[in-house]
């Protein structure tokens, strides 16, 4: 390829046509289904879709074709199918994937910024979905476009949009069985929905952690009762809960118990980590707003990269059953729930691991207390498999002429669930698991933001991995 028209592609394309269209983008209140129980009336999603397929149809790729697929009640997917470049049409399938649908908007945005209001300030574009995951698909087909302006080649490419992930993906599966013929013989995926610990250096992804989700509830009563008659008497749903929590994680720590939810770190896993934190230290400092004099739980950067990759965790996200402050009276309440959210390590069991949840949360249970269990979610993590020849190459070549810097690769905390039904649908595939997401991207919080000057070159570096994929 020609590498100053690739560059210069890029850049034009981003700059006149992509920058434009993705601030429209965010513009569009497109939260996902699971926090939006009327989206379908709403209509968000499906004005996501349409306004990315009005783009993509104004794109001069000879032969590429546009599809809206919406299985019935699923929320929509987007397709480009792009023909191969001469010469590639035997390479296989490019699968190149990223979503339109959105987290919810949040209070706390800061003076001039809001959700749906797309503001450009300092080289960001600041808005929900503009680094999560809205620009994704325009920089996908930039890259395809940049291949071929550049005289490159490259395979057969699908460009899948779908409007589920903040919401698990749970219509993705379906999806994946129903176009799996389409899609024919995976040989690379390429996933812009991840980023890393610095602007400076080309990111991989190559682990995300499995989950496991369950509301715990503890009755121990039917109907509250005066606790200055109840108390000492009737067992507390709390304390019977606090026992039970007891039992997963030691709350001194934080260490979690059950040697179901634990697995021995990989080594190479253990020296990307350690590299990680060598090349971008203190990449964690000022990343969560801590209160003053509040402290991580270590100051060991590698023990905290690691707790957070390959690590179970424990958060507790919401509870039931307890009134707020001001208009709690003197009762022993008769029940408390309380929302369980673990952290799985990439390679652990989720059924497994749910199982022993289960198990230590309704077996036994002080006082013969009421144990219910609802909103049961499990799901497994993603270990990358190990880079071809060519993909290590293809990352050098785009590090140092994209970046002049070594790529590097880190584990990712949370889940993409794409990745692991890729992986056991395509186990010979490629994986290239990357994206712009960085230090104040803000994802899912107040004050999202796309670092556009990075967004720019992740695309080029997708466009160089392209062609030589097309070339191996």
């Amino acid at each position: 390829m020609d590498r100053a028209t690739l560059t210069r592609t890029v850049r034009e394309r981003w700059d006149d046509s992509v920058l434009p269209s993705l601030s429209e983008l965010v513009a569009i209140p497109a939260v996902s289904s699971g926090f939006d129980p009327d989206w379908q009336a709403a209509g968000h999603l499906t004005a996501a879709v349409e306004h990315v397929q009005k783009w993509l149809g104004g794109r001069a790729i000879p032969g590429a074709k546009t599809e809206v697929v919406q299985l019935p009640g699923r929320t929509p997917v987007l397709l480009v199918d792009v023909p191969a470049t001469e010469g590639a049409e035997r390479a296989g399938t490019v699968l190149l994937y990223g979503h339109l649908d959105k987290q919810p908007p949040v209070g706390g945005w800061s003076e001039g910024l809001g959700p749906w209001t797309p503001v450009i300030r300092g080289g960001r574009l600041y808005g929900r979905g503009s680094a999560d995951d809205g620009y994704a698909g325009y920089a996908a087909t930039t890259a395809i476009e940049a291949v071929r302006a550049a005289g490159g080649r490259h395979a057969r490419c699908v460009i899948l949009l779908e409007t589920g992930e903040e919401s698990g993906s749970p219509d993705l599966p379906a999806y994946l069985d129903h176009l799996r013929d389409r899609l024919g013989e995976v040989s690379l995926v390429v996933c812009l929905d991840s980023g890393g610990n610095d602007y400076r250096s080309l990111w991989l992804t190559t682990s995300l952690r499995g989950l496991v989700q369950v509301d715990v509830t503890v009755r121990v009563l039917e109907s509250g009762y005066h606790s200055g008659l109840a108390s000492g008497i009737v067992p507390s749903s709390f304390r019977v809960l606090r026992r039970l929590l007891d039992r997963l994680e030691d709350s001194a720590t934080g260490e979690i118990r059950l040697p179901e939810l634990t697995v021995d770190i990989p080594e190479d896993r253990l020296a990307e980590v350690r590299d990680a934190v060598a090349a971008a230290p203190g990449a964690l400092d000022g990343t969560f707003p801590t209160l003053p004099g509040t402290r991580l739980v270590t100051d060991d950067e590698v023990e905290l990269t690691l707790n957070a990759t390959w690590r179970p965790t424990l958060s507790v996200t919401g509870a039931d059953g307890l009134p707020a402050p001001s208009e709690a009276g003197n009762v022993l309440r008769p029940f408390t729930t309380l929302c369980l959210s673990f952290r799985l390590p990439p390679t652990v069991d989720s059924a497994r691991a749910l199982h022993a949840v289960r198990a230590a949360l309704t077996t036994d249970v002080p006082y013969g207390a009421h144990v219910e269990l609802g909103r049961i979610e499990a799901a497994d993590g993603w270990n990358a498999p190990a880079l071809a020849p060519w993909l290590r190459g293809a990352l050098d070549e785009a590090s140092e002429r994209v970046f002049g810097a070594p790529w590097r690769a880190l584990g990712l905390g949370g889940s993409i669930p794409f990745m692991g039904l890729l992986q056991r649908a395509y186990p010979a595939a490629q994986f290239l698991v990357t994206g712009a997401l960085g230090p104040g991207s803000n994802a899912h919080v107040p004050d999202e933001s796309l670092d556009l000057g990075y967004a720019t070159k992740v695309t080029e570096a997708v466009a160089v991995v392209l062609d030589a994929h097309a070339r191996a």
